[in-house]
């Protein structure tokens, strides 16, 4: 399968789905040996997959548990320089849609997932500490800390200029 991104000269695009699992007060972010950095749960869309249905794979492989889908939260244009792991130098523009997943219970997982290389961890984080953490995307702690009704969508510019 191939994700629905590209590489071309310096730049790079990714379409993109996002989990955002909230369990007990916490959200689930991701980090690598690889990268300086938290991310949310999730991967690129395979060509001919729907965004539902990454998701739903990505958070599996991820996390080793099986997560429903409660609804799509946010559209998210990102728009960043890599200044450091595997994107390092690299102009990137990312659309995601992120999906709210519903909560089971329990922060258990059976995570064994590894990505370029590097076994993924798994990090529960409180949602009013976030923002003491180097986290993606940046708009998390903000939306959640606010009630939502219905699809948003976010526009985060990161260049450097």
């Amino acid at each position: 399968m191939y994700d629905c991104g590209f590489t071309k000269e310096n730049n790079w695009f990714r379409y993109r789905a996002g989990a955002i699992i909230i369990e007990n007060g916490c959200v689930l972010f991701v980090g690598n040996k690889n990268e300086d950095y938290l991310y949310s749960v999730g991967g690129g869309v395979n060509i001919g997959e729907t965004a539902e249905d990454a998701v739903v794979r990505e958070v599996f492989e991820e996390t080793g548990v099986h997560y429903e889908i409660d609804h799509l939260a946010v559209i998210h244009e990102n728009f960043f320089n890599a200044s450091s792991g595997t994107l390092k130098g690299m102009n990137c523009h990312e659309i995601s849609f992120y999906f709210l997943m519903k909560p089971r219970g329990t922060q258990e997982l059976h995570s064994n997932s590894y990505t370029f290389g590097a076994k993924e961890e798994m990090h529960w984080i409180p949602i009013e500490d976030l923002d003491k953490y180097k986290a993606f995307p940046s708009f998390m702690k903000d939306y959640l800390s606010k009630e939502h009704f219905g699809l948003e969508h976010i526009v985060t510019d990161e260049r450097k200029q």
